[in-house]
């Protein structure tokens, strides 16, 4: 089951801050969570200024309850980088060949 995951970051003024020092290991569980196919996409989103300020998801688990157990090991979550979190389940639309 596919799930599209919103999360916007702190607002506080150390928040950018706690982003760049959990970015290295965000990254490297993403990286390890793509290669097994649980991250189908991965993007930073930006605000007006060009900073990053939130992330966008799009993964795969057999359930909800596995996508909030992978959650809660998250850098982000852990670090205080996420702040707000949206989840909705998603049906992607079959277009590679």
């Amino acid at each position: 089951m596919q799930f599209v995951v919103t999360a916007w970051d702190f607002t506080d003024p150390e928040a950018l801050g706690r982003r760049m020092a959990m970015r290295d290991a965000h990254l490297e569980r993403a990286k390890a969570a793509y290669a097994e196919g649980t991250i189908i996409s991965a993007a930073a989103m930006l605000n007006e200024e060009g900073n990053m300020m939130g992330s966008s998801l799009i993964v795969n688990f057999d359930s909800r309850e596995e996508l909030d157990k992978w959650l809660e090991g998250e850098p982000y979550i852990t670090g205080k980088v996420w702040d707000k979190l949206k989840i909705y389940p998603v049906k992607l639309a079959p277009l590679a060949g």
